[in-house]
């Protein structure tokens, strides 16, 4: 009985290693690099962002206003516009206002990203900015009116505030606000971008177009 299991399992244990020599090896294949299309993830942690606001101006500005009383008409043939005696009527306005830039991902989506291998390229809307603020310092106004003159009224006040504002929007471009958002918005998404195994060098951050003045007074105002 013991002999008989000996010889079979020796029996057994030939037939396996003939049955594994008689077979081919062949040689494991290099298993292909899995790619991970990392696009989807990067949209929904762009989009996370909703409205990235990259940068805050504060403004001062002095809004003015002279005005005289002046005579006019025809003499003997003559034109004549002669200034009345105490009829000047002047004031300054100082304003305090903010002014905010940001970029809207709420449409942003995989049409956005473009990837040619290893290099990616975002394009991002285009930033918005809106005057968040503005404020009269009414203690620091200063204010001459003429005898013969009426003093300024609220509503005269506040035209003048409202051109204080559109004079600040029509300055936007002087402050550069646009390239810097852009600037930040770069700096706040290319280290997110890195992090998904992007190299920084790889990574370019762009823009639809260059913003008009007539696109900024429009955005501005209608927000």
């Amino acid at each position: 009985m013991f002999s008989y299991r000996f010889v079979s399992m020796f029996m057994l244990s030939v037939a396996v290693m003939l049955m594994a020599c008689g077979q081919k090896t062949e040689p494991e294949k290099p298993s292909e690099p899995v790619v991970i299309d990392t696009i989807p993830q990067m949209v929904m942690q762009i989009q996370q962002c909703s409205r990235l606001y990259t940068t805050e101006v504060k403004v001062h500005k002095i809004v003015t206003h002279d005005d005289v009383v002046r005579l006019k008409g025809n003499l003997l043939n003559k034109q004549f516009n002669i200034p009345l005696p105490l009829g000047d009527r002047k004031i300054a306005i100082p304003m305090d206002a903010t002014l905010k830039a940001y970029i809207d991902f709420s449409e942003f989506d995989e049409r956005s990203i473009e990837r040619d291998g290893d290099k990616i390229t975002i394009l991002l809307p285009d930033p918005q900015v809106v005057l968040t603020s503005s404020k009269i310092n009414q203690k620091e106004i200063k204010e001459y009116v003429g005898i013969v003159r009426a003093h300024f009224s609220d509503s005269e006040m506040s035209n003048y505030e409202q051109q204080g504002r559109l004079a600040i929007i029509n300055s936007i471009p002087d402050m550069h606000i646009i390239e810097t958002a852009q600037a930040n918005a770069a700096r706040v998404l290319v280290p997110m971008i890195v992090q998904m195994g992007y190299r920084e060098e790889d990574i370019t951050i762009a823009f639809r177009k260059n913003l008009t003045i007539t696109d900024i007074i429009k955005r501005t105002m209608g927000n």
